[in-house]
């Protein structure tokens, strides 16, 4: 004897099937189930787009923001998270990169800790999801990855706490502060994973402030001639 599941369960194996069609038939047919929260006990009330962002289906993800799945605002689960939180802590790069695109102001919504995409792809290791972040985040990325949880933790805390060599040069070059201090007052170095990754995480930092003082002696050097030409048409005009 056959099984017969109700419409809710048929869209959440849809979704997990990556079966773009049949998601749209049934959300076509029953409106009201486009959010459809998982209530098991692990759901975390985790809506369509939840899951398909998590499991990195594109297309199922493209079909529920196109049937109005994030309109007027991102849906959120239990702990504030949005889809596209989900996608970055998974890695799931032409996912972040679709969402990213679609609501670029998404990006730096805040979990219940604090936590924002840009951080938990740094947790996660995820480099080019990361770069895909910073490339649409509203204000920049030097403002964005200043950012820090509850704890006082930045996404540079969260890189060099798992030792992701990668993500550490990509958050330096952003502009991230090696010296802000957590609720616990310790940097982002005192939080390396290894000895290699706080060796790099130190000649990086070393890196960035050459490449300052280079630039401000290069800056200085320019207002300088600036002010000598400004001088020399001055005297030619007496």
């Amino acid at each position: 004897m056959s099984v017969v599941h109700g419409p809710s369960k048929r869209l959440r194996r849809a979704v997990r099937s990556n079966d773009a069609l049949l998601v749209r038939r049934i959300v076509k047919a029953h409106p009201d189930l486009i959010h459809n929260p998982d209530q098991s006990a692990t759901g975390l009330s985790n809506s369509s787009l939840h899951l398909a962002a998590s499991l990195g289906h594109l297309h199922v993800c493209k079909t529920l923001v196109a049937l109005g799945h994030e309109l007027p605002t991102p849906a959120l689960n239990d702990e504030h998270q949005t889809a596209l939180m989900l996608a970055a802590s998974a890695g799931h790069t032409e996912t972040v990169l679709f969402l990213s695109e679609n609501n670029p102001t998404s990006i730096l919504r805040r979990d219940v800790r604090g936590r924002d995409a840009i951080m938990m792809a740094s947790m996660g290791g995820h480099d080019t999801v990361l770069q895909i972040l910073l490339t649409y985040v509203p204000g920049g990325a030097e403002s964005a990855v200043q950012n820090a949880d509850l704890d006082g933790n930045t996404a540079l805390h969260f890189a060099s706490s798992n030792g992701n060599l990668l993500i550490l040069r990509t958050l330096l070059a952003a502009g991230a502060d090696p010296t802000k201090r957590n609720v616990w007052s310790w940097t982002a170095i005192a939080y390396s994973a290894t000895v290699q990754a706080e060796v790099y995480l130190k000649s990086l930092v070393s890196e960035v402030e050459k490449r300052k003082w280079v630039k401000l002696k290069a800056e200085e050097s320019r207002k300088g001639a600036s002010i000598r030409m400004v001088g020399q048409e001055a005297s030619i005009a007496e």
